[in-house]
């Protein structure tokens, strides 16, 4: 959501990220406390440095491909990891943790679909081969997390 913003109104995704997570965290802040103490840092953090990291992305790069598959890995190892403890980085992640409590579905499934639907709102904005790489991407994402929660959880 954060890239959309970016490419719709030139927002700083890390700076969007954190407004749309607001509404969740305040949320959580009532509800969910744990989870709000687990992932404010997070989201400020990660949000911080994805803004601060953005100037890089006009330094060469290795193909799309590889970047896709690598980074939707390891974006889905930390995830997974992070939510393992009940931690998270705000947006979708504190958002399916949530869910995850409530609807008893496992949280890489709940990220996987909530992902693709922003990836599938993309189409209406980004070019056809950005949108087939954020889609791989995701898919990574969502399925490392599903692993990683599934393998690891503490009730297995």
């Amino acid at each position: 959501m954060g890239l959309i913003a970016k490419y719709t109104l030139g927002l700083k995704p890390g700076l969007t990220i954190i407004l749309v997570s607001l509404p969740l965290y305040i949320y959580a802040w009532f509800e969910f406390r744990s989870y709000f103490y687990n992932g404010v840092h997070g989201v400020l953090v990660s949000s911080f440095f994805i803004d601060y990291f953005h100037s890089l992305t006009a330094l060469h790069t290795p193909p799309i491909l590889i970047s896709s598959i690598t980074g939707g890995f390891l974006l889905g190892a930390g995830i997974g990891m992070m939510l393992l403890t009940k931690a998270s980085a705000g947006g979708v992640d504190l958002l399916a943790l949530i869910l995850a409590k409530v609807i008893s579905l496992n949280v890489g499934i709940i990220i996987l679909i909530f992902d693709s639907v922003v990836v599938l709102f993309g189409w209406l904005i980004i070019q056809e081969s950005t949108l087939i790489y954020s889609g791989l991407m995701v898919g990574m994402v969502g399925l490392t997390t599903f692993c990683i929660t599934t393998t690891f959880s503490p009730q297995h």
